[in-house]
């Protein structure tokens, strides 16, 4: 499975930016794609993550009514909409993929991207 994460940029704190994800090498049928992002001296934490059969997403609560994680399956591609950026959501951003369920923990993911930087400006 390969994973190609883009999207990341510099932004003003408010502002929005979108990532996507493109993901190949199975079939995407079961399983889920994960957000997590890590700051600099930080673990890497869960942000959001979508079923790739279903719709039931869930979110970390800092992110909560601010991000929207979202899939086009015939592509298999997973995006996630920031909006309303802040100095603290500044940190490499990770897409993973899940073969089975959809965890919040690093561990539940099997294949990651290569990551994004998002680097939010006060």
């Amino acid at each position: 499975v390969q994973l190609q994460a883009s999207g990341g940029g510099l932004v003003q704190a408010g502002g929005s930016l979108t990532l996507s994800c493109a993901a190949s090498g199975r079939t995407f049928s079961s399983g889920a794609m994960g957000w997590f992002r890590q700051a600099p001296g930080k673990e890497r934490e869960f942000v959001a993550a979508i079923p790739w059969r279903g719709y039931a997403t869930d979110y970390a609560d800092s992110v909560k009514g601010r991000f929207t994680i979202s899939k086009d399956n015939a592509k298999n591609t997973v995006y996630l909409q920031m909006n309303s950026l802040k100095p603290d959501d500044t940190a490499v951003y990770y897409c993973a993929d899940s073969t089975i369920g959809i965890p919040r923990t690093k561990g539940g993911y099997k294949y990651w991207g290569q990551g994004t930087q998002v680097t939010v400006s006060s």
